[in-house]
């Protein structure tokens, strides 16, 4: 009995996870190098969340094709935060310790504002992310506007992404315009997170 309502509770408490519509879970990660970066530190901002796994032959089409770079280094110059956030869990195959990741991020020439270890999963469940990449907007008042897929080819194929509908380029550009994002719920696609 005690289980079953503790299901219940868990169930009750995560019902709004990721929801657009609702305030965004805060929370505190360590970045690659160590330094705790908490969500609060960028109100007022929109901030981008970007679930990676490296070994993700979905994260591979959009980083190998360059498309994720792109992005963040295209809304970083308009002030916009970019969380990139690993959720694998510690002990699993496709783990990477943080100087690994700090590294393959360094390969890629990606452009975040931060990269973020989550091992033990507790963020990407409260976002219920569940997928790489799985792709959130949060805007500067807190709210999640956006969750979703990067984009509309659920392909590993990097040369769909040039004629993809990129959803998170759509729902910044609309909300950096101040209108309302037409597609603020999307479903994503690729990997499994491993929790």
């Amino acid at each position: 009995m005690k289980a079953l309502f503790a299901a219940l509770l868990f169930a009750a408490a995560t019902a709004h996870a990721g929801t657009v519509g609702k305030p965004a879970p805060e929370f505190t990660l360590n970045d690659v190098s160590g330094k705790a970066v908490k969500l609060a530190d960028f109100r007022g901002r929109y901030v981008v969340l970007e679930w990676v796994n490296p070994e993700c032959p979905y994260v591979e089409k959009h980083y190998g094709s360059a498309n994720m770079q792109g992005l963040q280094k295209d809304y970083t110059a308009q002030k916009v935060a970019w969380l990139t956030i690993n959720s694998t869990r510690e002990g699993h195959s496709e783990y990477y310790p943080p100087q690994k990741m700090a590294g393959w991020m360094k390969e890629m020439n990606a452009a975040p504002s931060a990269t973020l270890l989550d091992p033990t999963g507790k963020v990407g469940r409260a976002y219920n992310a569940r997928t790489t990449p799985h792709m959130y907007i949060i805007d500067p008042k807190g709210q999640l506007v956006y969750a979703g897929g990067i984009d509309d080819k659920r392909s590993t194929s990097q040369s769909d992404v040039k004629i993809a509908k990129n959803y998170v380029r759509a729902a910044m550009g609309e909300a950096l315009a101040g209108k309302p994002i037409s597609s603020a719920s999307t479903s994503p696609y690729g990997c499994s997170i491993k929790y």
